[in-house]
């Protein structure tokens, strides 16, 4: 699952949204990270409508304008529940490894903090 479509669903999770709303809420849902032009997002809604992950909920006119609401499906809080299970696994790996290697590189036995040989600054021997 791509991370516009993670980011997609997760806009979706608690009520159906029209697309400047989703726009709007998967920017904040990503701290900024994620920043969806209008056609990225309609290509993303396609596709999760065409997985039928989600679905057309309603439409609405408002000042002249048509409104697309959508809304998750079974099938999409399933997929979103998944992958936010795998999502949650990969960075607990990561934190273990990372904590792992913190403790290994502090002055467990058998390590040291000195950098691999290389040339010296003037290229001599000191």
């Amino acid at each position: 699952m791509t991370q516009a479509a993670f980011f997609v669903l997760t806009a979706l999770a608690d009520q159906p949204r029209h697309g400047y709303g989703i726009l709007r809420e998967v920017e904040d849902l990503s701290e900024g990270a994620v920043q969806m032009r209008v056609g990225t997002l309609y290509g993303v809604l396609d596709r999760l409508t065409a997985d039928g992950l989600i679905v057309l909920d309603r439409e609405e006119v408002q000042s002249g304008r048509l409104r697309r609401y959508y809304r998750l499906t079974d099938e999409g809080t399933a997929a979103l529940a998944a992958e936010a299970e795998r999502l949650a696994a990969g960075a607990s790996a990561a934190k273990k490894r990372i904590a792992e290697g913190r403790r290994t590189s502090q002055g467990a036995p058998g390590t040291t903090d000195v950098p691999a040989a290389g040339p010296g600054l003037a290229g001599g021997l000191a």
